[in-house]
């Protein structure tokens, strides 16, 4: 009977897993085709910052949408409450101050190296602006619904309970960091193509796990939404400073 009933949760985990990787590639299309419908050149003539922006609000509406929905199911919390305060308060503090040094030593040795990145829009008030603006109020919110909310949650549910993998890290974490960590790979069926920076998938995966460590510890989205938007403006700010300071 036990034997029974862990085959059935593996299964309805699986069949989980798989929907919310459906789920989470009509987001990104819903967000690509509602974006590219909108007419933004005016405010964004460089397409640096407008099209990201609308295509994250369209998955963001779309994934709170879909949590309304379900949060109406019995023993449903997607955690969209303060939570552990104090907890939550160290994981923002300890993460933005590991970036900040992280950010600063990357771009120095790039700097060294000859390699800072080479932008395709001037460094003027709008871009930074608008590309930090992003960052902030709209990478972390968006990302941390679709990609920790929505399959941390539903994974828990459909395998019965949170499974322990070692302290602090959950296989439902590690799935969501999986399905986040495939977000930033480009592809596509036809024709087919399958292009992915290893570094890029890697670093992704491993932030998704502290980011969903920090979800499941603090009982609340906010934190992680947080670090998420604070580390992604200080690598894109720091590449800004760098390319301000020597030009």
């Amino acid at each position: 009977m036990e034997r029974t009933l862990k085959r059935s949760r593996a299964l309805l985990g699986t069949v989980t897993f798989i929907s919310l990787l459906i789920v989470q590639i009509l987001l990104g299309k819903a967000g690509t085709l509602i974006s590219g419908a909108i007419p933004y050149l005016s405010i964004d003539p460089y397409d640096s910052f407008a099209a990201i922006s609308i295509h994250h609000a369209v998955m963001l509406i779309i994934a709170l949408a879909l949590i309304a929905v379900l949060g109406k199911l019995p023993d449903l919390d997607f955690c969209f409450q303060l939570g552990d305060r104090k907890k939550g308060i160290r994981f923002v503090a300890v993460y933005a101050a590991a970036f900040a040094v992280i950010s600063a030593a990357q771009h120095a040795f790039m700097a060294l190296n000859g390699r800072l990145p080479v932008y395709a829009f001037p460094l003027d008030a709008r871009n930074v602006a608008g590309t930090l603006g992003f960052q902030l109020l709209l990478s972390g919110p968006a990302e941390e619904v679709v990609f920790r909310a929505l399959p941390v949650v539903l994974l828990t549910r459909s395998f019965g309970q949170s499974v322990r993998i070692k302290g602090s890290v959950t296989l439902e974490v590690i799935l969501a960091s999986l399905l986040f960590a495939f977000a930033h790979v480009s592809w596509s069926l036809s024709p087919l193509r399958f292009k992915a920076d290893i570094f890029q998938v890697i670093y992704a995966f491993v932030l998704g796990t502290i980011q969903g460590i920090a979800y499941q510890r603090t009982r609340s989205i906010l934190y992680p939404m947080l670090m998420h938007s604070i580390s992604n403006v200080f690598m894109v700010g720091g590449g800004y400073l760098f390319a301000a300071l020597l030009p």
